[in-house]
């Protein structure tokens, strides 16, 4: 009897010796990302906000309403166009400049490729929140680096109103996150680039290929195979990227008519002000619903167009 108990102690102690070694994980996971999703889920019900932090009720969809065709309409539309075009050109962009990069350091003759690549893999290396700040700094319009290297090589005349001018705001934090995401397409078209055969090439030369014929027909194809879930993937990055939005221009310019939401501010950035400025928890929470379901329906499509998720033979 004694040899049963022990047995039945071990059995029970091995299956559960997995669930200790990772319990710490496991309740990090809990605190920190499954309740406050299930919070959200909840105040987004409800008028929970700093007039009913007490007696806030379930209210259903009205928050939705609100925010699709109510008093918060002219806030989500405007903001959500410039949200894609944001996503859009920052990966892309990302994109475009990774691939012709790698494609520069992918010259068998460039002997010193090596330390162009230690030196480009920089703004990646570099943790992001440091790294936007110091485009704060350099977009500055009075001191910042940017204007001064300008004016110094007389290219202009005036400083660029990078935080004043809507327009000027807004190409200053995609110039900022393409200088911050490039990297990391780069890598993967150097990954993807190292893969494809010699032989391919050596057959195109053989048919007397030129070279756009050549980057046409089988270098576009062979990253583009590769890396098309990871661009997707980018895309749903750049449509939350937080810090860019907030952290370098705080969503300025201020837009006439709007409190919530400046001319650089992004769908994410908004949720935040709502949220943690004006404490309207519940349309805060309505609105990251909102996003999730955006960026979700955007990549399933994608991906499904993409043929990602078909399987290898």
């Amino acid at each position: 009897m004694k040899r049963k108990d022990e047995r039945k102690r071990i059995k029970v102690y091995d299956a559960a010796r997995p669930f200790i070694y990772q319990s710490p994980a496991l309740i990090s996971i809990l605190l920190l990302q499954v309740i406050p999703i299930i919070m959200t889920f909840y105040y987004a019900f409800t008028n929970y906000n700093i007039n009913h932090l007490k007696n806030y009720k379930f209210v259903g969809f009205s928050n939705f309403v609100d925010i699709i065709n109510g008093p918060f309409k002219e806030i989500f539309l405007p903001v959500l166009g410039w949200t894609v075009v944001f996503a859009l050109i920052s990966t892309l962009g990302c994109f475009i400049i990774g691939l012709i990069t790698a494609l520069l350091l992918n010259n068998p003759n460039m002997k010193e490729s090596t330390i162009y690549k230690g030196l480009l893999i920089i703004p990646w290396a570099i943790p992001g929140t440091i790294a936007t700040l110091a485009w704060q700094g350099l977009l500055n319009e009075t001191y910042g680096g940017i204007n001064l290297i300008l004016m110094k090589l007389h290219l202009i005349s005036n400083p660029i109103p990078w935080f004043s001018e809507p327009l000027w705001a807004r190409i200053g934090i995609i110039i900022a996150n393409l200088w911050l995401g490039f990297p990391y397409m780069m890598n993967i078209c150097i990954g993807t680039l190292s893969q494809i055969p010699d032989n391919f090439y050596e057959a195109a030369d053989i048919e007397g290929a030129n070279g756009w014929q050549k980057f046409i027909k089988i270098t576009l194809p062979s990253i583009t195979n590769t890396s098309l879930p990871l661009i997707i993937s980018s895309f749903a990055y750049n449509f939350n990227n937080f810090g860019a939005a907030y952290l370098i221009t705080s969503g300025l310019p201020a837009k006439a008519g709007s409190q919530y939401a400046g001319y650089t501010d992004i769908l994410i950035s908004s949720t935040y002000k709502l949220a943690m400025q004006y404490n309207l928890y519940n349309v805060g929470s309505a609105l990251s619903i909102l996003i999730f379901a955006i960026v979700g329906t955007l990549s399933f499509i994608n991906l499904r167009l993409t043929g990602a998720f078909k399987e290898v033979n």
